[in-house]
């Protein structure tokens, strides 16, 4: 029976979500790389080298995947990191990398039901309760 039919998504559906959120991990590394070179704060600097890292292996993650599905990694970085650099002062960067953590934990949350391959699931799950766990700290560290 057809993948699609049963509600999951087809190949290439599956492989533009990969990419999208790859797209937005690689922003995320991006910002993190960049906001740890503007700053002085040593637990700021802790964390964004944190955050660097988990993105970075979000991103490998996400490559393996769409070439597992023999598809083509994305090349760009999403315009989150744009936006974030935009923004001067450190502690509304911060809020904003939150905002941004949230919204791949909600497009995790869309995809996951999606997904058919167990493996990918597991993975992308482990990504989501990543992405769940790094809001939490953010917020601990700015206040919210």
């Amino acid at each position: 029976m057809n993948e699609t039919y049963m509600g999951f998504y087809g190949r290439d559906e599956l492989l533009a979500a990969l990419n999208e959120l790859l797209e937005a991990e690689r922003a995320g590394a991006r910002v993190a790389l960049r906001t740890m070179a503007e700053c002085t704060d040593e637990r700021l600097i802790a964390q964004m080298q944190t955050l660097h890292r988990d993105e970075a292996r979000w991103c490998g993650m996400l490559i393996n995947a769409i070439l597992q599905l023999h598809g083509l990694p994305s090349k760009r970085t999403g315009m989150f990191y744009e936006k974030a650099m935009a923004i001067e002062a450190l502690p509304e960067r911060l809020a904003f990398l939150i905002v941004g953590q949230k919204w791949v934990t909600r497009k995790l949350q869309g995809l996951l039901p999606n997904v058919r391959n167990e493996s990918l699931h597991v993975s992308l799950t482990a990504m989501l309760v990543a992405h769940e766990r790094a809001i939490v700290t953010a917020q601990q560290e700015v206040g919210l």
